[in-house]
């Protein structure tokens, strides 16, 4: 079975991420979502409020899965068989840091790939601190994020 992970904090996911998601799905038996846990980043939602909103997001499309992880992103791909990852990249100012994740991820395990990927160009513009930072200032994000995140953004700052 080839199975590719989509690692990432997802906080919140938004159709950028979805529209990724459900193309790399159609090129792989399974696609997972692996919610990091990156002590970097201080995330507006729990770990499992994220994963929460990202299987109510894609609960229509049998193939994709969610998961959760702490530590190298190429040891969980092993772990649960994995041969690749996606990444999205926006702009050619992702790819500078996509570029040395995926050769540090080669190094670790050269038994699994990078793949990259670019959003429908409507979701270009999208990251999740743009989405947050529109919600937060009162801003309609309905267009860019599925409905449980608007409803889980609005409650987070209407609070």
């Amino acid at each position: 079975m080839r199975k590719i992970i989509y690692p990432g904090t997802f906080d919140p996911i938004h159709n950028g991420h979805i529209d990724i998601a459900t193309r790399a799905s159609k090129l792989f038996d399974e696609l997972e979502f692996v919610v990091a846990m990156n002590i970097e980043k201080e995330p507006l939602f729990s770990i499992e409020d994220r994963v929460g909103m990202i299987r109510e997001s894609v609960k229509d499309i049998d193939n994709i899965k969610v998961s959760e992880f702490k530590g190298l992103v190429v040891d969980y791909a092993e772990k649960i068989n994995s041969t690749a990852i996606i990444r999205g990249l926006r702009h050619v100012s992702d790819f500078e840091f996509e570029f040395q994740m995926a050769m540090m991820n080669f190094h670790l395990n050269k038994n699994i790939t990078s793949i990259f990927m670019m959003p429908d160009e409507k979701f270009i513009h999208l990251n999740s601190t743009v989405v947050k930072d529109v919600s937060k200032n009162g801003g309609d994000v309905s267009a860019f994020v599925p409905s449980c995140v608007a409803n889980a953004l609005f409650l987070k700052y209407s609070s």
